[in-house]
């Protein structure tokens, strides 16, 4: 079992930041990706930034250029720096841990946007 807690969604107006985290802990295994989704009202769930534990990312098209997404394997932790935020960004964030043992999610964290 993998637990993921995540942390740092909240209120910012347009054009503002955001720095979201998540600590993953329990069966680690060193190969391994973590990323985050998002699900707005009424849409489903779409990647928003991945990333490898070699460090290879993947982005959507929608983020490039304005989000940035790390990692610390030292401390089983992917971040997602969130700037230029713009209201069609308003979502719950999930965190994802993905290896060959399995999936598993975050309790999602609330971002929203003002315009």
């Amino acid at each position: 079992q993998v637990q993921l807690v995540e942390s740092g969604g909240g209120l910012v107006q347009a054009g503002g930041s955001l720095r979201l985290s998540c600590a993953a802990s329990g069966s680690i295994f060193s190969i391994n990706t973590m990323g985050w989704y998002r699900q707005a009202p009424g849409k489903q769930r779409e990647l928003v930034a991945s990333i490898t534990s070699g460090g290879s990312t993947n982005y959507a098209n929608s983020v490039k250029g304005r989000f940035t997404i790390s990692r610390d394997n030292t401390k089983n932790t992917v971040y997602l720096q969130m700037n230029s935020l713009k209201p069609e960004d308003t979502a719950v964030f999930y965190c994802n841990y993905g290896s060959f043992r399995g999936d598993y999610w975050g309790q999602g964290t609330q971002v929203t946007v003002s315009s």
